[in-house]
């Protein structure tokens, strides 16, 4: 019996260890990771399971976010008995576009529950989920109960709101007069905010970027574009990065100077 516990538990540890050795290949494929990064990652992998190539983990700013889709696998992995998640309507203002939820996990079916809140509003969530601000709610809430039920001391990346922030204030004086939506005080800085953080997550190459930006939207620069067009660029390339990155870099890669030689 107690071969038999042993021998499971070898078992166990050798696919976290292989787990924890896919992660690292796939951080560094995607990411610039420094090995302080490498050893938090195998230190996450081995206690919660989570696993790079599926999305459970994302490194913003030097930084490890856990997603939520993450959370999920985890609580499924785990049994967890079921989440209730319900609207705090003294709290929220649908005309505005404010919502607040609390979220309860239930370990067991016995267990008392664990709860989040998450609020969502214009002013704290992605330009690219403009008029989901509920929807952002409800999933900020899960995921702060889900961390508080498993003990994730990471944060979430749902959670974040620093990147879409309201823009910083401008004289008068320098607002551009194009009207094409792109100047700060039409909340630009927020799309290139997101266009940041998408190259500084999937280590892309930012004058290939601009270079593919202002082909998708048909300009000279990307600066000429439209707020749509922008917003419609970072959606692609959202999706490009998640689905095929190797794939993206090479479409980047055609938009590299070509270098005549002299004969």
């Amino acid at each position: 019996m107690g071969f038999k516990k042993k021998s499971k538990e070898s078992r166990m540890q050798s696919d976290l260890n292989a787990l924890a050795l896919r992660n690292t290949r796939s951080a560094r494929r995607i990411w610039t990771t420094s090995p302080g990064q490498v050893a938090v990652l195998k230190t996450l992998t081995r206690e919660f399971q989570l696993c790079v190539a599926l999305g459970d983990l994302t490194l913003l700013e030097n930084k490890w976010y856990i997603t939520h889709s993450g959370l999920m696998r985890l609580a499924r992995r785990n049994r967890c008995a079921g989440i209730q998640a319900r609207p705090i309507r003294e709290y929220c203002d649908i005309s505005m576009g404010r919502w607040v939820f609390r979220a309860t996990v239930y370990k067991t079916p016995r267990s008392r529950g664990f709860v989040g809140y998450g609020d969502a509003d214009p002013s704290n969530v992605s330009p690219l989920v403009r008029g989901a601000e509920m929807r952002v709610a409800e999933t900020r809430a899960v995921n702060r109960a889900l961390r508080k039920a498993y003990g994730i001391g990471l944060c979430s990346v749902e959670e974040l709101g620093s990147f879409s922030a309201p823009p910083p204030s401008y004289p008068k004086q320098v607002t551009p007069a194009s009207g094409n939506g792109n100047g700060s005080s039409h909340g630009q800085p927020r799309l290139r905010d997101q266009l940041c953080v998408l190259i500084r997550q999937f280590n892309l190459d930012p004058t290939l970027v601009k270079a593919y930006a202002a082909d998708f939207c048909g300009t000279e620069a990307l600066k000429e574009a439209s707020r749509d067009l922008v917003e419609s660029f970072i959606a692609h390339i959202s999706k490009a990065a998640n689905e095929d990155r190797e794939a993206l870099i090479c479409k980047l890669n055609s938009y590299s100077p070509s270098v005549e030689v002299k004969q």
